[in-house]
């Protein structure tokens, strides 16, 4: 049960960079991990119910206010996303796609549904995790919470008119503007394997948005952008832009090298009001489609730099394709958001199971061989982070005040429809959600396969995944 009055209350911990006290919220849609993007598909939605199960069992709810399920309206889409485009996604069913689809789904290489698939609530879904992210910011806007958690989003691909890389809505940006609503200056920090290309696009022109994005690179891999010279377009945003490409095998020590002191740059020449990070498990070592070998403590430690400055933060989902690493990687950074130690044996409960290859460690290790060889050298880390302290010092920001700002800024926001009465959070021990999932999962009848080995996407060390990391053409 949430913590009643201000609630979300943390402990101070010495694992999170610093003894002050956060009040953190928290959301979850158990309506999104019935999604299925198709067989064989990496994005597996259900990895949100498998971290916030996780989370439950180390007994963190808690210590966090719980936010209300609030679906995002079509309108609120609209502020961001190109209404035909968004008409076109609420008429798309996996048996007839409305119409022509103006190539909104298309991937690169032409082929249609294949990373951006249309499937049974499709706009649901997007409604769904969109909102959580725009209710989270709210929270943040509103002065009752530090720290505000979507796992659901953290959907960086998507563009204004058209899905890209398994995002179909860009809630990102969507909680972004509702910060600016709020807070004169948002930085967003993006730790996917991914380049956070659709973000950057959005905000390019402003210099109310920076956007930092940490990202493999090169060798063809997705989305082939995001260089260390590609600071933005020329105009108030340049050089609100930065990024911080790396090469296949990047390990903790290096990742670091480059993280901390690039952000404690950031920090004190942006100086933003608030902060967006994006925690795209993909970055973690035995992903699926990732190539990077960051271990859950390498990528926590991320979220404990940025929590130590002590501004109002957004923590999103993002990637991540070994499901069963995704979770732990987010149920370690909610206790790291509460400021909490938790153990690293996982406790027994309904989805333990799918840790068994991990030895039910929330910490889990793979063996030297399973890891991807490290091609970055300490010549190359000593560059790109040369090259990105550069175009920070090339950054000149004017004053960020405008009439839009102080027109928007006094917008009221009601607190008492973001929250759930803690009275309303009392739940019976086994769910009616709970309940479900444990006979679609684990209690097939008949010659019926489970959804645990039908779907499981938690790939045993050495073997293959059904689906290969994707090349530009």
């Amino acid at each position: 049960m949430a913590m009643a009055g201000g609630g979300g209350n943390s402990l101070p911990s010495p694992s999170c960079g610093d003894d002050k006290k956060r009040r953190v919220c928290y959301y979850y849609d158990p309506g999104i991990s019935t999604v299925d993007y198709g067989e064989g598909h990496v994005m597996v939605p259900h990895r949100v119910t498998m971290a916030h199960n996780l989370v439950a069992a180390y007994g963190m709810l808690g210590d966090m206010r719980r936010l209300r399920t609030a679906p995002a309206t079509a309108a609120e889409l609209a502020d961001f996303h190109d209404e035909g485009y968004l008409a076109l996604l609420q008429d798309l069913t996996p048996d007839g796609c409305g119409g022509d689809d103006g190539g909104h789904l298309r991937e690169e290489g032409g082929g249609r549904g294949v990373d951006n698939p249309v499937f049974d609530r499709l706009w649901d879904y997007c409604l769904r995790y969109s909102g959580g992210s725009l209710a989270a910011a709210r929270t943040l806007g509103s002065g009752t919470a530090d720290i505000a958690i979507n796992w659901s989003g953290g959907m960086h691909h998507a563009c204004r008119g058209g899905a890209r890389g398994f995002c179909y809505v860009n809630d990102i940006v969507l909680a972004i503007r509702e910060l600016l609503a709020h807070f004169r200056r948002v930085l967003y920090v993006d730790i996917d394997v991914h380049h956070g290309d659709g973000v950057q696009a959005a905000f390019e022109a402003s210099n109310r948005v920076m956007t930092v994005s940490f990202h493999q690179h090169g060798g063809g891999f997705f989305p082939g952008s995001g260089a260390v010279a590609d600071v933005g377009k020329k105009g108030p945003g340049r050089y609100c832009a930065l990024n911080v490409p790396v090469s296949v095998g990047i390990g903790d020590e290096e990742y670091h090298r480059l993280f901390e002191p690039i952000m404690a740059r950031v920090m004190e020449v942006f100086q933003p009001e608030a902060v967006v990070l994006q925690c795209g498990a993909d970055s973690l070592a035995g992903d699926r489609l990732g190539e990077l070998n960051l271990t859950t403590r390498g990528h926590a430690q991320c979220v404990s730099f940025i929590r130590s400055f002590n501004l109002p933060l957004l923590l999103l989902g993002g990637g991540g394709y070994t499901i069963n690493h995704v979770a732990s990687c987010w149920c370690n950074e909610t206790a790291v958001a509460i400021g909490k130690e938790i153990p690293n044996d996982i406790p027994k409960h309904g989805f333990d199971v799918f840790y068994k290859n991990q030895e039910y460690k929330l910490h889990y290790k793979l063996e030297t061989k399973h890891l991807h060889r490290n091609r970055n050298t300490a010549n190359s880390i000593d560059g790109i982070r040369m090259a990105a302290m550069e175009n920070l010092s090339k950054l000149k920001l004017e004053a960020a005040a405008s009439v839009q700002f102080e027109e928007r800024r006094h917008r009221s926001i009601n607190v008492g429809d973001l929250y759930y009465d803690p009275r309303e959070q009392e739940e019976e021990e086994e769910s009616p959600t709970a309940r479900l999932h444990r006979k679609l999962y684990f209690e097939p009848t008949g010659d019926q396969e489970s959804l645990y080995t039908k779907h499981r996407c938690n790939v045993q060390p050495g073997e293959s995944s059904s689906r290969k990391q994707r090349k530009l053409k």
